[in-house]
This record gives structure tokens, C-alpha cells and sequence, in this order.
């Protein structure tokens, strides 16, 4: 019965280390996807940003550049 009761305790023991490395695990799991989640609303108000830039370009393709030689020439 001495047998039992150590082993019991030794698997309660190591059920506890268990947990406490899987606890340690979600809190970083989930501090690594908040962080992820502020790069996507940066990124997502990014691409808004330029996508209403596009659209505010004339559309004429050209951009208004001149039509000159480069310096090379």
C-alpha cells in the first residue's frame, strides 16, 4: 500500500509540473496572437491607406511625369 501512495503522489507531482508548463505555454500562445493581431490592424490600415492613395491617382497611368530623356542619353 506504501507503494501506491508514493507513486500516487509522484504522479500527482508530475501532473502538476505538466500543468504549470501547459499554463505558461497559453499565457505565451496567447500574448504571441494579441501581438500578431496589432500587426494586422497596422497592416490592415496600411493597405487601406495606399488602396485610397491608388484610387486618388490620376488616371491617366502616366502620373503627370514628363516625357524626357534620361540623364544617361
Amino acid at each position: 500500500m506504501q507503494e501506491f501512495a508514493v507513486s500516487t503522489e509522484d504522479r500527482f507531482i508530475d501532473i502538476e509540473i505538466k500543468l504549470a508548463h501547459q499554463e505558461h505555454l497559453v499565457e505565451a500562445l496567447n500574448q504571441r496572437v494579441y501581438e500578431q493581431q496589432q500587426q494586422i490592424d497596422k497592416l490592415e490600415l496600411l493597405c487601406a491607406t495606399l488602396a485610397q492613395r491608388v484610387r486618388e491617382q490620376p488616371q491617366g497611368g502616366g502620373g503627370g511625369m514628363p516625357h524626357e530623356r534620361p540623364p544617361h542619353y
